[in-house]
Parts: C-alpha cells; sequence; structure tokens
C-alpha cells in the first residue's frame, strides 16, 4: 500500500531577523529609483516628475511596508532524516520537497547585509533538473547546525544521490 503524502506546510519559520533584512535589501533597491528619479528631476526641471517621484515614494512605502511581513508568513522550511522540505515566495508560492537520498552538496551562504543582520542562506543542491533547494533568511547559527546535520543524514542515507 502507498503511504499518503502530508502536504502541509513546513513547520519552521526563518528567523524573525530576515524581516528587517528585507526592508533593508529592498529599502536599498527604492533609495536607488528614487535618487535616480530625483536626479532626473533636477537636471530637466521637467514638473510631471514631481508625480512620478511621488508615486514611486508610495509604491516603494508599501512594498516596504507589506511584503517583508507577506515573506515572513510564507518562508517556511523543514528536515527530517529523510527530506529537505521548503516554502517560499511572497506572490508566487512554491513548495520543494528534496529527498536526503539525492542530497549532493549542502552549503550556506552569507552576503555584507546577511552577516549585518546575523542570518545566513542554505543551499542544498540536489540530482534535480529543478536545481537546489533553498532556505533565505536562516539565523546564521541554525543555519551552521543544519548544515552539518544535513551532511551528517546524507553520509548515513544510501543511494549515490543520482
Amino acid at each position: 500500500m502507498n503511504a499518503v503524502v502530508d502536504l502541509r506546510p513546513p513547520a519552521n519559520l526563518v528567523s524573525r531577523k530576515a524581516v528587517p533584512f528585507w526592508t533593508a535589501r529592498a529599502a536599498i533597491g527604492w533609495v536607488v529609483v528614487l535618487a535616480g528619479e530625483g536626479v532626473w528631476l533636477a537636471l530637466t526641471g521637467w514638473f510631471p516628475l514631481v508625480v512620478v517621484l511621488v508615486v514611486t515614494a508610495v509604491l516603494a512605502i508599501a512594498h516596504l511596508a507589506v511584503m517583508p511581513r507577506w515573506r515572513f508568513r510564507v518562508h517556511r522550511w523543514e528536515t527530517t532524516a529523510q527530506v529537505v522540505y521548503t516554502q517560499s515566495g511572497w506572490i508566487n508560492q512554491e513548495r520543494r520537497i528534496a529527498p536526503v537520498s539525492r542530497i549532493q552538496t549542502v552549503d550556506t551562504e552569507r552576503g555584507p547585509l546577511e552577516r549585518l543582520f546575523g542570518l545566513a542562506n542554505l543551499t542544498v543542491t540536489t540530482a534535480s533538473a529543478r536545481g537546489p533547494v533553498q532556505i533565505h533568511g536562516l539565523d546564521y547559527d541554525l543555519a551552521q547546525r543544519l548544515t552539518q546535520e544535513l551532511a551528517t543524514n546524507t553520509q548515513d542515507t544510501p543511494g549515490d544521490a543520482t
């Protein structure tokens, strides 16, 4: 008899520090756009650009207020001895399940902004054409423990990860 697959959301949320991180990362992009529009306005003096600048500012504020919190509610992860299970996205949402027996590499990544916020991203590369399974916004210490745990589980799981 086939086992029934439970497609519930993964159990664990990412770090709460991901919310201010996602806000800061998005704010950097908006500041670049707004600065560019401001320079354009200053150089041309074309008054209708004020409307564009105001609309951009309103969109930026809405994006910064909604996106990080929404992503925090959606982004989840879970690992067991058999699988790595993730849910991600904020507009387009995706769930991925990767069997531990298919894991080829487990990596952590931290850019300068992640280091500032004490976060890391975990990338689990499998023998899947779909690409790696990624968990963004993990607390750095947790990401390190998960990397070790998954590497150990992969070593203990029979199979050739193909």
